[in-house]
């Protein structure tokens, strides 16, 4: 099955995978704390400031796809929420690991995962970094994919494939555009240019997610 994760739907996942691995004794999460996962200043990128009207609409879309679900259990007076990745994509914790950085942290190159994951697994080399990121390219559908090397650095990113991509990667392109243009252009015509692209762009995902949503409907 394909997804198309909005960023704040990635956030509520990647933060209960987070949780269940780093702090198990406080898992599953009542939405409280759910919320305050998202909303961490580290390990997080962006930082995001989400309400709970906000995650409790992403758990819902969450629970449709059969991502998450409800946990309640007799002795607890508080709802609580867990992810079900393990079920659906039967994981091993290296590949889980590397799939909760890329939902918190968004695009990564292999060094920055092997740095991030430690609290999650602890890879031995960058090698075991690539043998994982090939086990979650090669899955069907593929969850994971590199991007294009950015101008000037070394290593390519990865990026989760639970969202769409091609926004991020024009996003990236627009900014690199944007700061290569000639000093000679004026300030405001750049600015003009810049926030006119990211305009578009944001209409896409708008109508990309409205599709999506219309076309899920029809088997609700």
């Amino acid at each position: 099955m394909n997804y198309s994760l909005s960023d704040i739907e990635a956030r509520v996942l990647g933060a209960l995978v987070e949780k269940e691995i780093t702090t198990p004794e406080y898992y599953p999460l009542s939405l409280n704390a759910l919320v305050n996962a998202c909303n961490q200043k580290s390990n997080r990128e962006p930082v995001m400031t989400l309400d709970e009207d906000a995650v409790r609409s992403a758990i819902r879309s969450l629970n449709e796809l059969g991502l998450t679900r409800f946990a309640s259990s007799a002795d607890s007076r508080v709802g609580k929420y867990e992810h079900r990745l393990n079920e659906s994509f039967n994981f091993h914790r290296h590949e889980i690991a590397i799939l909760c950085v890329l939902l918190l942290r968004g695009p990564q190159t292999p060094g920055e995962l092997r740095t991030r994951t430690e609290r999650m697994y602890a890879f031995e080399d960058l090698e075991s970094v690539h043998n994982a990121l090939n086990l979650l390219g090669k899955r069907e559908p593929p969850l994971v994919k590199v991007l294009p090397r950015q101008p000037g650095t070394k290593e390519s990113r990865y990026v989760h494939l639970l969202s769409p991509v091609v926004d991020a990667e024009r996003v990236s392109a627009v900014e690199r555009n944007y700061s290569e243009q000639s000093s000679s252009e004026p300030r405001g015509d750049r600015l003009a240019a810049m926030e006119a692209e990211l305009g578009q762009l944001r209409s896409e995902v708008a109508a990309l997610q409205q599709q999506f949503a219309q076309f899920r409907k029809q088997f609700e």
